[in-house]
């Protein structure tokens, strides 16, 4: 049962406790296996980059919050490692002899999704399975948003044209606000209420589409009126001004108009294609799951004035009257991988440059273990914890908070805990500064 920080050193302390696990910290009393125990839900806020988790204690209709995490997924490391590996296939293809390439001989299941999304559904579920080992885990939320790229790309889509449901206007600002960072994309003004504006104006021309709509504040949407961007940042005295206030450049503003305009609907995407999948599994845990809205999370966020953060997210996700100690710090955690198969470096064409270690551990340990180091003497005198990179030779590297250390022998390692594939740091939860000031 999660216990405040003061208690769970106390325990230690008189003896009472070990610890089980640093990362989520977790002790185990020692003098007794029984207890009262609460109920307790986690709530999930998926995310193509990455997901929210929260673990809450409900009283009534109020909830206090007990911890916080934000995962971060590798999808875009795992599409590079699958484009690669194409890569290599067509080389050996065609490397000795040439072979017309086979298609179509591979079956897949109906509801199949590619590797970099499955990824995503994987590890949100193996978290939930641990977090739910750690903790009297009772219940689950899960935050349901579903992004219709038709209605993002046309917002006047009608008719036969448009079969795929709704999307209300509430939705496309949402999407507008997350894509230009909650700031006019003009000037740089964040605590101003925003409006949306048309980057090339309908009277030139212009169209509805998300990549020609932006947010500008009162001052510079009144002042483009319809001319040209490039115009606008040329000629307009008062947007100058503005950007001499905010210390921006306005060549800088302008690229980076130009180059939103272009973004992609890749992360949206994302997460439509993965949401069922992901609710579907939730449901075989044998857990009550209570769904949500993106635009009812972030109703309960602005309501009660919590800032806005992807683990806070998932804390404000379904039905909600209040919210207690929310400013709690939040550990991130990092998808990395458990290593590779490959024993060659590998040059851009796909042929080995070198060689590695045969085997992956070395005396003991392996790459990506969390270790604590005690050296005696030398340059390198002192206690040195982080993260360690092995080699034959048995000097190994620390990645530590202050940088890397290296030729740390592994006489003077000791494990800490063993690598389970992600990094973890620990962030503090930002202060609240008037959010609901910025939405028009």
């Amino acid at each position: 049962m999660p216990c405040t920080e003061k208690r769970a050193r106390l325990l230690l302390d008189r003896g009472r406790a070990v610890v089980h696990k640093r990362y989520p910290f977790t002790i185990r009393l020692k003098d007794r296996t029984d207890g009262e125990l609460q109920s307790l839900r986690l709530s999930i806020d998926p995310g193509s980059r990455e997901t929210g988790l929260a673990i809450t204690r409900e009283v009534g209709n109020k909830r206090h919050v007990l911890s916080l995490f934000e995962l971060v997924h590798r999808g875009f490391q795992i599409r590079e490692a699958l484009e690669q590996r194409r890569a290599f296939r067509r080389r050996r293809r065609g490397q000795l002899r040439h072979r017309q390439p086979r298609f179509n001989n591979r079956t897949k299941c109906k509801g199949w999704l590619a590797p970099s999304l499955q990824h995503r559904v994987d590890t949100t579920l193996a978290w939930v399975d641990r977090l739910c080992q750690l903790a009297p885990i009772t219940s689950l939320s899960q935050e349901l948003v579903r992004f219709d790229t038709q209605k993002l790309e046309n917002p006047e889509i009608s008719g036969i044209e448009y079969q795929r449901g709704t999307l209300l206007g509430y939705e496309i600002r949402e999407y507008l606000l997350e894509k230009w960072g909650r700031e006019c994309a003009y000037c740089g003004d964040k605590d101003t209420p925003l409006e949306i504006e048309h980057v090339i104006a309908k009277s030139n021309g212009g169209s509805n589409r998300v990549t020609n709509l932006t947010l500008a504040c009162h001052p510079c949407n009144q002042a483009k009126g319809n001319d040209t961007l490039e115009a606008f940042f040329t000629r307009d005295k008062g947007l100058k001004k503005r950007l001499r206030q905010n210390k921006l450049s306005a060549e800088t503003r302008y690229q980076r108009v130009i180059r939103e305009q272009k973004r992609s609907l890749r992360d949206a995407a994302a997460v439509n294609a993965t949401r069922w999948a992901l609710h579907r599994d939730l449901n075989v845990t044998g857990l009550p799951v209570e769904v949500g809205t993106g635009g009812q999370t972030k109703f309960n966020r602005m309501t009660l004035g919590i800032p806005k953060t992807h683990a806070l997210d998932a804390a404000c996700v379904g039905s909600l009257k209040a919210q207690h100690d929310w400013n709690v710090p939040t550990l991130v955690i990092k998808a990395m991988g458990r290593g590779s198969y490959q024993r060659t470096r590998l040059n851009k064409y796909g042929f080995p440059r070198g060689y590695l270690m045969r085997e992956k551990r070395a005396y003991g340990f392996q790459t990506g273990d969390m270790v604590s180091a005690l050296v005696p003497t030398g340059e390198k005198t002192g206690r040195h914890q982080g993260r360690v990179a092995i080699r034959k030779t048995g000097n190994f590297n620390i990645q530590t908070t202050n940088g890397a250390i290296q030729g740390i022998s592994h006489r003077h390692c000791t494990l800490v805990q063993r690598g389970d594939g992600y990094r973890y740091h620990q962030t503090a939860t930002i202060q609240p500064k008037g959010e609901g000031k910025q939405v028009a």
